[in-house]
């Protein structure tokens, strides 16, 4: 495959999104990283190569007819196709969907490759599983799969280690280093400690410092060869947050979430049980979630962690067969699961798919008093306040009226921990917070979370991969083993 060359290309993505004046080369050989900050275009960047975006003027050239992207979108689009196929109720989030086999036969023509693959990413005893059952990190192994299945001369690989255990993402790594050598690869990253060592070059995407198109424009600040360090670290500098007395915006005590007894834990799970398909995923698990006693969650994919979430929401059946007590109520004895809500901030990736109403930035905030998805009702002063605050905090005062759908997909999961956190709740659940965000917001999260852990009356569960994400004030720690057949 040869070069591949914009010439001062400039695209439209939507009305409040474009790429300003694009001028790029990724010449024969050359491996490239994009990474930048939330919103700046990383993505819209890559997704040019794939035929995507509205070419306003200038060129791109020598982009091959066969490209492949694993992305947030694509996993996106999955999901919703999956949704149509399903005939019942959407609000179920047990449907089974397509068995994982059969999704990745869709793209298989060499039943060898397609076992080394699936042995590789430890799929095996998934694959007559349902596609809407699997984990994050499962899901993501899907695609990646399909991806590879369709053997692409350009493979484009959005956030490739996001939602991955560190098992999964060392053979992830292993593999990419493996597929280096034989393919052109263009990785979207966040972390510069993601960067696998064959990449040779590093595209940094920025904010425009004006708007184009009547929207947000991003640019394509410098391109830098990973030999030089100079410029390596210029970069790096960047992405480093200044030390801030962070400050949470003001509450009203009309808008916080009701307290709960003090005398009484927040969660209490005795000897729980939970068994899908013939998998155990828990046996005689039991956990206690004081007040003030801060949660960190891990394991491997597959592990149970999001069903493990899911049993304390109410948003799991399998809740009401064992002896669950959530905020002073025993499950499956006459509470609404809006009377568990109102207790809980919650921020998750399933949560991110399914926010596909019609909202703006600042309404998906103020959705948080509400414990909703979009806001029906009308919202107080106040409230309206706080959310703009947050979006003060966040540096998202410009984006207020911008549709939620329209922003990159860090930019949301800012704005989804606002929703959470804005109604001071006594229970902040955070499954993989960091999950997309950019150094410089995945290091202003962690702080946010360091401080409701020292300074609010708030109680943090959070699920995390990464080592270097743990948080100061989170001193238990719950791991989950693989699960049991």
């Amino acid at each position: 495959m040869g070069d591949i060359v914009f010439r001062r290309c400039r695209a439209r993505f939507s009305e409040y999104f474009a790429l300003d004046t694009i001028e790029w080369t990724l010449a024969q050989g050359q491996q490239w990283a994009i990474m930048g900050p939330n919103g700046s275009g990383k993505s819209a960047l890559a997704a040019l190569l794939t035929g995507a975006g509205e070419i306003l003027e200038g060129t791109i050239e020598g982009v091959p007819q066969s490209c492949a992207c694993v992305s947030f979108e694509t996993q996106a689009e999955l999901i919703d196709r999956e949704r149509k196929r399903d005939d019942s109720d959407e609000t179920d989030i047990l449907a089974e969907g397509t068995p994982v086999r059969e999704i990745l036969l869709e793209l298989a023509d060499d039943p060898h490759e397609l076992d080394s693959l699936v042995q590789r990413f430890g799929l095996a005893e998934l694959l007559n599983k349902g596609f809407r059952k699997l984990s994050t990190g499962e899901t993501r192994k899907v695609l990646l799969i399909r991806a590879l299945l369709a053997r692409p001369e350009l493979l484009i690989l959005d956030e490739p280690f996001d939602g991955l255990d560190v098992d999964s993402a060392k053979a992830l790594a292993e593999l990419l280093d493996t597929l280096s050598s034989q393919q052109k690869l263009v990785l979207v990253l966040n972390r510069f400690d993601e960067i696998p060592g064959f990449v040779s070059h590093l595209a940094w995407m920025d904010n425009a410092s004006e708007q184009a198109f009547g929207g947000t424009a991003g640019r394509l600040l410098k391109t830098v060869s990973m030999t030089d360090a100079d410029s390596l670290a210029e970069l790096k500098q960047l992405t480093h947050l200044r030390r801030q007395d962070l400050q949470f915006p003001s509450f009203d005590v009309a808008t916080r979430a009701p307290l709960v007894d003090a005398n009484q834990p927040l969660v209490r799970m005795n000897n729980l049980r939970v068994v899908h398909g013939g998998v155990t995923l828990f046996e005689d698990l039991n956990w206690t979630i004081e007040k003030g006693q801060h949660w960190q969650v891990s394991g491997p994919n597959g592990s149970g962690k999001s069903t493990l979430l899911n049993l304390i929401t109410g948003d799991h059946p399998q809740c009401y067969a064992n002896d669950i007590f959530v905020f002073g109520f025993q499950r499956g004895n006459g509470e609404t699961i809006w009377q568990i809500k109102q207790f809980i901030g919650f921020v998750s990736s399933a949560l991110q798919w399914d926010y596909r109403v019609s909202a703006s930035a600042k309404t998906v905030i103020i959705s948080g008093f509400f414990d909703s998805i979009g806001v029906y009702q009308q919202y107080s002063d106040i409230q309206e306040k706080i959310a703009l605050e947050w979006l003060a905090l966040l540096g998202m005062e410009d984006k207020a009226d911008e549709p939620f759908r329209q922003l990159s997909y860090g930019d949301q999961r800012l704005l989804l921990i606002a929703r959470a956190m804005v109604k001071h709740p006594q229970l902040l659940i955070l499954d993989e917070p960091c999950q997309g965000l950019d150094e410089l917001n995945r290091q202003l999260v962690l702080a946010l979370i360091a401080k409701v852990c020292e300074q609010s009356e708030t109680t943090v569960l959070y699920v995390n991969h990464h080592q270097e994400d743990r948080v100061a004030g989170i001193d238990h720690q719950l791991a989950l083993g693989a699960k049991k057949v």
